[in-house]
């Protein structure tokens, strides 16, 4: 057996352990191609008919992370179907491409939804930390010519969500730096460089487009944002700005601030807060 395989089988087995409510793992499904390159999605389903999806975004500030962290997969048990994306990092492309590969994955399992038994009628995202941006920005931008973009043999499908939840994630790129700690500042500085191709004083049209908060309209769907108000990496200043943001268009927001928590605990993750974040997505994947 190959490392490769190897790795993909502990995958599949831990998934199977999350309270022994995963169905059905599909490893390493590809949902388009670009330039010679397959972009890949792992699909979890749960033990129960025809189950509402969640398209998960992973972090590693844009240029690192992989689809096989899945720090969700409690929302497992509530019945829900998770889609982990892998998309192309900032290694591999400036920014829109992260977001063209995402709208490109969601369109690619609403066309594949009777194969994999899922229901797509309405769609979750969610992410953490960068994902976290990434998944408010694909959120927020529903039917965006600019970022739709025209990747993979779907373009018939939707890309929209109907719900959000940022978990520690960046709002916008305008503000991010007068708002970082000097270690942060460390890690977002290069972070940027890589995502846009310059800093966001540099490339400030493009720095605009990949910020949630500059993109809202009064169309937006409800967002949850949870956030630790000690968090030396993502500034938790930029989750009150989303929700004061939000709040000013009389947007459906919730935000969570966890005291003394820093970026990306297992508190992020516990039953408390996978409660919390199962019975946002209950009540806004239902059918209205």
């Amino acid at each position: 057996m190959t490392t490769r395989h190897l790795i993909v089988s502990l995958i599949a087995a831990a998934a199977m352990s999350v309270g022994d409510a995963v169905a059905e793992t599909s490893l390493d499904v590809e949902y388009a191609q670009i330039d010679g390159q397959a972009l890949k999605l792992d699909l979890h389903t749960p033990k129960a008919a025809n189950p509402p999806l969640i398209v998960y975004v992973h972090g590693g500030a844009w240029r690192a992370g992989s689809k096989a962290d899945v720090p969700i997969a409690k929302l497992l048990d509530h019945g829900f179907a998770i889609a982990s994306v892998d998309y192309r990092l900032s290694t591999q492309a400036v920014f829109p491409a992260m977001i063209h590969d995402i709208k490109a994955a969601i369109r690619f399992l609403r066309a594949k939804s009777a194969l994999y038994h899922i229901n797509t009628t309405r769609i979750a995202i969610i992410g953490s930390s960068a994902g976290g941006h990434l998944a408010a920005l694909t959120g927020v931008t529903n039917g965006s010519r600019e970022l739709e973009g025209k990747i993979g043999e779907h373009l018939d499908q939707s890309s929209d969500v109907q719900c959000i939840v940022s978990l520690f994630g960046a709002s916008n790129l305008q503000t991010i730096l007068s708002q970082s700690t000097e270690f942060g500042l460390r890690m977002r500085v290069p972070a940027l460089q890589l995502l846009l191709g310059g800093q966001p004083s540099e490339k400030s049209d493009l720095a605009k487009l990949a910020s949630p908060v500059a993109q809202l309209d009064k169309n937006d769907p409800p967002l949850l944002l949870i956030h630790g108000d000690a968090d030396p990496q993502m500034p938790p200043e930029q989750s009150l700005e989303f929700a004061k943001a939000c709040e000013a268009m009389k947007l459906p927001v919730q935000l969570i601030m966890l005291p003394g928590s820093k970026h990306g605990g297992t508190e992020f993750y516990d039953d408390a807060r996978t409660d919390i974040v199962a019975r946002f997505l209950q009540k806004h994947l239902r059918q209205p």
